[in-house]
């Protein structure tokens, strides 16, 4: 594959990779990482939001099928339900026209700390499920409240022992002169973050 990003035209190609890649021992053993984090990357065109989510679906079903249980964190998801969780719910949905965008998303970032409410969060599912791969999405439906950067920085110590795989809708850039670095959206610089693997350049 010649390019490292999902995109229209090799939405099949990419699907049919991923779903060999990850039921690969090689993969599922944390094989040829240097010691890294097991954390992988499948950065792809926003415009192909639907399209990625309904991948998603049939790659957890095929994996299912195979014998290669997953457990999916859809961080919008997972926002929902610790604010309904917490109370918070329906006083955000009351008062969200009220308030300028900077003000709910402070709102939203003071009720949904990366440290002591997501990773938690994320942790009690891990804790709870028997699974062989993480696949986390929902990745810009979250932003700017919940950045990409801050959640595998935070989850490094809670998901080292098997592999990791975040759907990022943008692109993972690689440069000698800055190193790896997330663009969310293909135009919103995150902070550089270089322990993770663009999957696609794995070879199956």
């Amino acid at each position: 594959m010649e390019e490292n990003n999902l995109n229209k035209k090799n939405l099949q190609e990419v699907y049919g990779k991923l779903a060999a890649i990850i039921a690969s021992e090689g993969f599922l053993c944390n094989q040829g990482l240097n010691n890294e984090v097991p954390f992988h990357i499948c950065p792809y065109d926003p415009a192909l939001q639907v399209d990625v989510s309904q991948m998603v679906r049939q790659l957890t079903n095929h994996l299912e099928d195979n014998n290669v249980p997953v457990l999916n964190i859809n961080l919008y998801d997972l926002a929902i339900e610790v604010l309904q969780a917490e109370g918070d719910w329906d006083w955000i949905l009351e008062n969200e026209s009220s308030m300028t965008k900077s003000e709910l998303r402070d709102e939203l970032q003071g009720i949904l700390d990366i440290e002591t409410v997501v990773i938690p969060a994320i942790t009690k599912r891990i804790s709870a499920s028997r699974f062989k791969v993480l696949l986390i999405t929902g990745v810009g439906e979250v932003f700017p409240y919940i950045r990409s950067h801050n959640i595998l920085n935070n989850l490094q110590k809670q998901a080292k022992d098997f592999p990791t795989l975040m759907f990022f809708p943008g692109r993972y850039e690689h440069t000698l002169e800055q190193g790896a670095s997330l663009e969310l959206f293909g135009k919103l610089q995150e902070d550089n973050y270089y322990r993770a693997f663009n999957i696609l350049d794995r070879a199956v």
